[in-house]
């Protein structure tokens, strides 16, 4: 009755601490129990067998018996011979042998070679990017969606990093365009991969970084997805959650314009001017600032602003509009200087100031010709109106004497005919 008990009892344990193996070649999950049958032995002691043990953990073989104690609780003999593993790891990984004596004297070998796996978390894309840029290398990593100034232009936007952690054996990563994979040519397509492995618990974590040229005129928003794929066959690969950054089509960097404010860049002392740098590129370029030639100690931006203008802040003023696939190009240049308070207007520090000063001379010059001519034309108009007035003057007093004679020589003739009435 106690030997039955006992023999449950080894049963239910058995049915908790994992299935018994028998094949020679064992994949074993990190952290799970393990047991290994001795082919063989009697089902119950008495027994006459012995393991040997070959792994991580073993400077060379180690000798276990049933009459020897647990080994460090790593590993211990079950009544019916068994080799019990509590919980398999890394250092567990290795040969195994039994060699056991049967009732009637036949001896009998088992040999096993073990191994550990442990199945990492799922892979992610991290930091995934919104943008890339057809015609040109994007590298698929760490990225912003718009970095706006650097001396050193970059090709590193991309889609991000695929990251795998806590796997054992290392495994592998594999990118997908579109649902197929993407296969590293050296030109548009290359990988560069990165594996780490835990001081501690001996677990990898893999990282892999793609550079890719999309072509020109091919999808706007490609499909990019990673999956990792186990060592062990008869695995399933795990992937990743897709992304889908934005294709942009790049536009030549023209017409860069300096936009000023107040216009003509004219201000008072203490006043603010504010310079906006327009491309109509895309994505957008970046932007950084020149003054008198030289580039500006300022974070990037495409908007200037100078608060408080003092003399230290008059000079000449561009921007500088950068792109990957294009050369940089400079807006052309203003002039930002300062005027006194009742100064006739902000004629200086404009674009083509010299050309609407010009203008002016020359409207005033035309002025004053015109209003000598306009005189002149007045004077000569004068002169001949004067002579006809004066010959005018002279007829008018002979028709008045005529006029007069006339009278006089009718008013005696008129007096004789009154005397000589009847």
């Amino acid at each position: 009755m106690a030997a039955g008990a006992a023999v449950g009892a080894w049963v239910l344990v058995l049915s908790l601490w994992g299935a018994v193996v028998s094949s020679q070649n064992i994949t074993a999950r990190i952290g799970e129990p393990l047991v290994l049958n001795c082919k063989g032995a009697p089902k119950k002691p008495p027994q006459q067998l012995e393991w040997k043990l070959n792994t991580g953990r073993t400077e060379a073989w180690k000798v276990l018996s049933p009459q020897g104690g647990p080994w460090d609780s790593v590993a211990r003999v079950l009544p019916n011979g068994s080799l019990l593993l509590p919980a398999v790891g890394i250092h567990d990984e290795g040969t195994f042998r039994c060699r056991a004596m049967s009732r009637n004297g036949k001896e009998a070998k088992s040999n096993y070679r073990v191994r550990v796996y442990q199945i990492p978390g799922k892979p992610e894309i991290i930091d995934p990017a919104f943008e890339l840029v057809a015609g040109v290398p994007n590298k698929v990593v760490v990225s912003r969606r718009y970095q706006k100034w650097s001396c050193k232009q970059k090709g590193s936007m991309g889609v991000g990093t695929c990251v795998s952690e806590g796997g054992y054996p290392a495994g592998t990563l594999s990118w997908h365009l579109d649902g197929k994979p993407l296969v590293p040519d050296g030109k548009g397509v290359s990988v560069k991969e990165e594996t780490r492995r835990h001081p501690e618990t001996g677990l990898f974590t893999l990282q892999s970084e793609l550079m890719v040229t999309p072509a020109r005129g091919g999808a706007p928003h490609p499909t990019f997805s990673c999956s990792f794929s186990p060592s062990f066959p008869r695995r399933r690969a795990l992937h990743t959650a897709p992304v889908q950054p934005s294709v942009w089509e790049p536009v030549p960097l023209e017409d860069v314009r300096l936009v000023v404010e107040p216009e003509g860049g004219a201000v008072t002392p203490g006043g603010t001017v504010t310079m906006t740098c327009e491309s109509p590129a895309q994505p957008p370029p970046q932007i950084h600032w020149m003054k008198d030639g030289m580039p500006l100690p300022l974070p990037p931006s495409p908007v200037l602003i100078l608060p408080e203008v003092g003399p230290q802040d008059q000079g000449i003023y561009s921007c500088v509009a950068t792109h990957p696939s294009h050369r940089p190009q400079e807006s052309p240049a203003v002039s930002i200087s300062i005027i006194e308070t009742g100064e006739a207007g902000p004629t200086a520090g404009s674009v083509g100031g010299s050309g609407l000063g010009t203008l002016a001379l020359a409207l005033g010059i035309l002025g004053g010709l015109g209003t000598v001519a306009l005189i002149i034309g007045v004077i000569m108009w004068r002169k001949r109106r004067r002579p006809g007035e004066e010959r005018k003057v002279p007829e008018n007093q002979e028709e008045e004497e005529e006029c007069a004679e006339l009278n006089q020589s009718e008013e005696p003739e008129a007096g004789e005919s009154g005397t000589g009435g009847p």
